[in-house]
């Protein structure tokens, strides 16, 4: 970024003294700039740092994206919508400023604006800070879903957290993984308003007391022994072309942030005390959860958050005027995942206990309202609490989790469920610790509940919750999942966009079914050359980033192999690895037939509480120092570990890729999103039948996607008649060579015990069922570089890929949501 620039001092006085009008012109985006640049920051150029000009374009955009959420907001209430309330403990916006220039169509304009004070929009947008509030996949699907529900004109609030430090920033440090505090918020916040008038009191611990009044109504009072209150920030989320909605996020904060009486005696620590108290509660995302202090942190957020946003929308209803008794009319609430299943409790207590509602209308009310996504067919991923903590820490709420139960049992009971039905589908876990299943209390007080693939949705019906699925049938429905491609193809790749809209026009932008069109140019060898070049320089980016940040430099001509998502055993990285090492022995045994120069690309980061996921870290890593260092191998075969793989990261990577590993367990892995982010991009898929890869494998068709391993069926069976990994090793000569390798001390400067855990679970145990899957996925590489040997046969299944993505449009899966379970009609405001 320039320092001295004539240009930009030139305009700035001439301009900041003109009317300002939120406009979309090159010119009046200009002088925005300038004017955010001095009243806002009070910078002149002479003195404005690169992080001061990006918050001026900030500012600048977050104004016109106001605008639209005003806009919006009015049309919304004139006619009277029904509204949706999404409760995530999770967001992953990725960076705000590219996708709002992006949604409101003045990227060119300001540019151009940009360019004229001699200044560079690249360069300003390298400059944001994505914000850390979320882990993954489930926060970024919930930043899909409020993009999709903007652009489609759905009234909505997404509630959540507003975290201080993101989950952590991963840095390698000889091998492994780093964690170092995500300070985020370091420098500012430009896109977010913080409302001080909007704030609530959020209580814990203490005990209840019960009674009946002179009335004969029964009465409950919470006696907290502690209190702090949440305050929201706003952050607007625009539409495509249209409509503004508002992310809603609480700070935890002291209700008294200073005791005068304390400090009076000179004790000042003791003064702030409670204000540092409360305020740690928002600090960290997903505090570790392996002792009991963080699962009580955990506890408490999740409470606090929820417990803000229903007070806030029972506020939105009577401030409307509305009944409460009318809440499920006017507001339907999706629990994202088991985090906010605590509502279902907290909605009860307000409506009992706060506003005098009998218990039966209570909870007519309640079930009527709420809707809960189930994201998880891993036990240990649905949440519960033990009966200990939670009756610490939310006294009363265990109470009407024990009255729901109760009365829920009762009508088990009354449709004559056995004591073993019942101790199944009980909300209270006897058979260890006491404990509440979060699920289960979703379940019961949600009028509907869905998965989020085909696949996930039918196991879900048949394992995880089969038991209510047989009570309710009519409840239980799928949604499967959908991405921004207006971010993860119109932002990240630029140039593919271009190309395509060039082609078949922009509709596809608000209608991604329009890429169709792109099916009758797959066979055409000019546009095949256009399309392949746009991904070469693609991966040229990539390389140059790989190189920056690692080290490592790669030929951008090779075969990008990517394999990017949340680093567990499950998603069976460390198969991917042992792919590596079998090509490694046979490039030094000489043998390179059907070998294609590859450069394995791998990121993501590990829970820092789990060492087999952390183990795999450094074993790609070593891997990666063997292959690297290697004279002999290094031309054929890279491996690079990005580090601190985010949003930012991704829209580098997805347009890059050639290859999309997405090789879980069938029957492990939800849906996935990544695997439709790097198809829409134009890379081919190599995976299992798992998750949405079923529903994509039917979309882009059998021979567009290459499918390895067992199916769902299969893999229960196999682990049902007794499986032994150790059968394969002794049977398969290459396997046994390559997972040798890792107890060798190759890989590890001699240490022949450090993968030696790794080692011994495959063969031991094997809970995934990697060595059974080795030999397929062996194969299906092969295959896989035999029609990367073949340029216009790989050009053609791309383009086929992307044509035929359409269906995976969050876009879509918002319209699903609206007719299936929320019942609203999108209200979409024009100019």
């Amino acid at each position: 970024m320039k320092r001295e620039n004539k240009k930009l001092e030139k305009h700035f006085l001439s301009q900041i003294e003109n009317t300002e009008k939120i406009g979309f012109s090159k010119e009046e985006i200009k002088a925005s700039f300038l004017k955010k640049l001095f009243y806002n920051l009070g910078r002149v150029p002479q003195v404005a740092t690169e992080n001061d000009l990006y918050k001026a374009l900030a500012l600048t955009v977050r104004d016109r994206a106001f605008r639209q959420f005003v806009r919006s907001t009015a049309e919304f209430a004139q006619k009277d919508a029904r509204a949706v309330a999404y409760l995530s403990a999770e967001y992953l916006p990725g960076p705000h400023l590219g996708k709002n220039l992006l949604n409101l169509e003045i990227t060119d304009e300001t540019r151009e604006a940009l360019k004229e004070l001699d200044l560079d929009l690249d360069e300003i947008l390298r400059e944001e800070v994505e914000p850390g509030l979320g882990n993954g996949g489930l926060g970024r699907l919930a930043s899909c879903y409020m993009d999709s529900m903007a652009t489609l004109g759905v009234p909505a609030i997404g509630y959540g957290i507003r975290y201080e430090f993101g989950i952590f920033n991963q840095n390698i440090k000889n091998g492994w993984q780093s964690e170092e505090t995500d300070l985020w918020l370091h420098y500012g916040n430009p896109w977010e308003v913080v409302r001080p008038e909007i704030a609530y009191e959020i209580k814990f611990g203490g005990r209840t007391e019960h009674w009946v009044d002179e009335n004969d109504k029964y009465q409950v009072e919470w006696i907290p022994d502690s209190e702090l209150k949440g305050t929201a920030y706003d952050t607007p989320i625009l539409g495509y072309q249209s409509n503004g909605i508002i992310m809603r996020l609480w700070k935890a904060e002291a209700i008294e942030s200073f005791d005068f009486s304390v400090y009076n005696v000179g004790d000042y620590y003791k003064a702030v005390e409670k204000k540092m108290r409360s305020e740690n509660l928002t600090k960290v995302l997903y505090p570790n959860d392996e002792n009991l202090s963080g699962k009580e942190l955990r506890l408490k957020q999740q409470y606090f958050f929820v417990s803000c946003s229903l007070q806030d929308i029972i506020r939105l209803q009577l401030m409307q005027g509305r009944k409460l008794e009318d809440l499920h009319k006017k507001f339907t609430i999706q629990l994202n995942d088991t985090h906010p299943s605590i509502a279902v409790a907290e909605l009860m207590r307000l409506l009992v206990d706060e506003h005098q509602m009998e218990w039966v209308d209570a909870w007519n009310i309640t079930k009527n309202t709420f809707a809960y996504t189930n994201h998880t067919l891993l036990p240990e991923a649905l949440e519960r609490w033990s009966v200990g903590l939670l009756g610490r820490l939310l006294p009363r709420h265990l109470e009407i989790i024990y009255e729901i139960n109760n009365r829920f049992l009762n009508e088990l009971k009354e449709r004559n469920y056995n004591g073993e039905q019942m101790a199944r589908m009980s909300l209270i876990d006897e058979s260890g610790e006491t404990s509440v299943r979060m699920a289960h209390l979703a379940t019961v007080g949600s009028y509907k509940v869905n998965g989020v693939s085909a696949l996930h949705s039918g196991l879900l019906k048949k394992q995880v919750l089969n038991d209510f699925a047989d009570l309710w049938p009519e409840k239980f429905t799928n949604v499967t999942n959908g991405v921004d491609h207006r971010r993860f193809l119109g932002v990240s790749n630029p140039r593919l966009s271009e190309l395509i809209s060039k082609k078949i026009g922009k509709h596809w932008l608000t209608d991604l079914m329009q890429l169709h069109q792109l099916e009758k140019f797959s066979d055409d060898k000019t546009f095949q050359k256009k399309w392949m070049e746009i991904k070469l320089q693609n991966k040229k980016e990539l390389a140059a980033h790989m190189e920056e940040r690692t080290g490592i430099s790669v030929d951008p001509k090779m075969l990008f192999d990517v394999h990017v998502k949340r680093i567990h055993e499950y998603k069976r990285q460390h198969l991917k690895v042992l792919h590596i090492l079998s090509l490694y022995k046979r490039l030094k045994n000489g043998d390179d037939k059907n070998i294609v120069p590859t450069a394995f690309i791998f990121g993501g980061k590990a829970a820092p509480g789990y060492f087999m996921a952390k183990l795999i870290i450094k074993l790609i890593n070593s891997v990666g120092d063997l292959v690297n260092n290697d004279e002999q191998v290094k031309d054929r075969l890279k491996v690079v570990f990005l580090p601190n793989f985010n949003v930012k990261q991704a829209q580098v990577v997805y347009p890059a890729a050639d290859l999309s590993e997405q090789i879980s367990l069938a029957g492990k892995e939800a849906s996935g999103t990544g695997n439709m982010k790097f198809a829409l991009n134009g890379a081919l898929t190599v995976g299992t039948l798992d998750g949405a890869n079923v529903e994509i494998r039917e979309e882009v068709g059998d021979e567009n996607f290459f499918l390895f391993g067992q199916s769902t069926e299969e893999v229960q069976k196999t682990r049902a008649e007794g499986y032994r990994p150790y059968k394969y090793y002794e049977q398969n000569e290459e396997l046994r060579e390559v997972l040798d390798l890792l107890i060798s001390g190759e890989l590890s400067d001699g240490d022949k015990e450090l993968f030696r855990p790794l080692y011994n679970n495959l063969l031991q145990q094997d809970p995934y069922q990697l060595l059974k899957d080795y030999q397929s996925y062996i194969d299906k590489q092969e295959e896989i570089h035999k029609v990367w040997s073949k340029p216009g046969e790989w050009a053609k299944k791309s383009i086929l890929n992307v044509a035929n993505i359409g269906k995976f449009s969050s876009d879509r899966s918002i319209k699903d949501y609206c007719t299936t379970i929320w019942k609203i009609d999108p209200v979409r405001v024009e100019d």
